[in-house]
């Protein structure tokens, strides 16, 4: 986390450092989260670290290379014990995790590195955000990373813009949170937090 060594204080270019923050926040030794979608399973290494020796990550993904590649990043750092790799979309969260969860983590969009051809897209995100506020522990958090620019990218903007706005304010604290000095196709965090 951040202290007052100025080497230790991260560089927030982007909506995943920032995503990284929050993580650093809500996640605790014994939690249970969700890693939506895996990726290049930079994210799911993370969480792996941030749960501890009694928590627990489930991480999703549809791509073969994206399991295989976190799989290896976990084993590497010996943190393969702590995660539960599932090659299945996110539309079927609420099929594999027992139990609530304090996180569930998007990062929408291509895997970086990878087929671009293969993205998220809006009606399985919808499903996929839909189980997490069912899994949500009183507190936690939703984030979700939003990669407008890309091609599918806006219409999953509005998928998910429009679930955001339309839940009670009352139960659920939404936040949209970008930088102001890039264009406006430039990806952005999403935060839904349930209300205690």
């Amino acid at each position: 986390m951040i202290d007052s060594n100025c080497n230790s204080i991260p560089a927030l270019r982007g909506p995943v450092p920032l995503s990284h923050l929050f993580l650093h926040t809500f996640v605790r030794d014994g939690h249970t989260v969700i890693d939506a979608t895996c990726g290049n399973g930079h994210d799911t290494l993370l969480l792996a670290r941030l749960v501890g020796t009694r928590g627990h990550v489930w991480g999703f993904d549809i791509q073969q290379q994206a399991i295989v590649e976190t799989g290896r990043k976990l084993a590497e750092a010996e943190l393969a014990k702590r995660v539960t790799l599932l090659p299945v979309g996110h539309e079927e969260l609420a099929t594999h995790v027992p139990g609530s969860v304090q996180v569930v983590l998007f990062n929408l969009g291509y895997r970086p590195g990878g087929d671009r051809s293969v993205i998220t897209r809006p009606d399985t995100t919808a499903r996929a955000l839909e189980q997490s506020l069912d899994l949500l522990a009183a507190g936690g958090i939703v984030l979700v990373t939003v990669y407008p620019g890309h091609s599918g990218g806006a219409d999953e903007q509005s998928t998910v813009e429009n679930w955001a706005a339309e839940l009670d304010p009352r139960a659920w604290h939404c936040w949209r949170m970008g930088q102001t000095n890039v264009s406006q196709a430039a990806p952005y965090l999403l935060l839904v937090q349930k209300v205690l």
